[in-house]
């Protein structure tokens, strides 16, 4: 066991030196578990864009680009990152399987906690506080950042991959336009690219994330527009009131203008709304 473990930080420790350049790393060095095949498609990967040691502020946030299940949006992942960055905040995409490549959940969720898990592990060498790592999503990405908030583990003490030891507890969540339902108000193509054609009502129950807050889940900024016709705004209403009767802090922004998928839009006033909370909470220092 020891001989692996030590193995295992060897072959990650190997690919740090590629993390500073922005390169993709690979979630998992060995085999990846529920893998359908080798190729790119079955191997998620997080690409790390690190804020300048003299700009870090030791915050992080994990960042699922949203593409209904069914492909990744450039624009609710790099281009976050490098928005970050200003910030002195390291932005971590992550590249999860997708249902339009055959997979279903708990793939995604498994991608998606083990790419918390894996920013912790690698906190010291990406100067990251591992109490400050938070998780963003938007759209359909904002599901799956959602029920990582809502499904989280504490990690397995005695696992062989020193990685799996670690929490995928999210320390904040940060939710764009999201997908939360599974239920009335969902976006169809997300459900069907995440469950497939026939889910149980259990599934669907138990991936609508709005039922599956506790007071456990982690504070959340959460924004949406009146105007998507895409993904309906109950979704983010419905999972600020959930946290509401938990009594999990939240903000929560509906803004009249905006159309789905905009992504930082042109300065709209989420992203000032969105930095100001990450202040209030000491997330960020507030000089910053």
């Amino acid at each position: 066991m020891k001989t692996k473990t030590i193995f295992l930080i060897a072959a990650l420790a190997c690919q740090i030196c590629f993390a500073y350049s922005q390169e993709p790393i690979r979630l998992w060095t060995n085999s990846v578990p529920g893998a359908l095949g080798t190729s790119e498609k079955d191997i998620p990967t997080l690409t790390p864009y690190l804020p300048p040691k003299e700009k870090a502020t030791g915050a992080a946030i994990v960042i699922c680009p949203g593409g209904g299940y069914g492909m990744l949006a450039n624009h609710e992942g790099e281009a976050y990152a490098r928005w970050l960055n200003q910030y002195g905040i390291a932005g971590l995409v992550l590249k999860y399987r997708l249902g339009s490549q055959g997979y279903r959940h708990p793939v995604m969720l498994q991608d998606a906690a083990r790419a918390v898990r894996l920013t912790r592990f690698m906190s010291n060498q990406w100067g990251i506080d591992p109490g400050k790592i938070g998780i963003m999503g938007s759209s359909a990405g904002g599901h799956l950042a959602s029920t990582l908030l809502t499904h989280f583990d504490m990690g397995n003490p005695g696992a062989l991959d020193p990685v799996d030891r670690l929490s995928s507890r999210p320390d904040f969540g940060i939710l764009c336009y999201p997908v939360i339902t599974m239920g009335n108000a969902t976006h169809e193509g997300s459900r069907f690219n995440l469950l497939g054609p026939n889910p149980t009502q259990e599934l669907i129950n138990d991936l609508s994330n709005e039922k599956q807050v506790t007071s456990n889940t982690p504070p959340c900024f959460i924004w949406h527009t009146w105007e998507d016709t895409v993904v309906k705004v109950e979704n983010s209403i419905e999972f600020g009131r959930a946290l509401n009767n938990a009594r999990v802090p939240f903000e929560l922004h509906i803004y009249e203008k905006g159309p789905h998928g905009m992504g930082l839009g042109n300065n709209h006033p989420w992203t000032s709304d969105l930095i100001f909370w990450l202040k209030q909470r000491n997330i960020i220092p507030s000089g910053k």
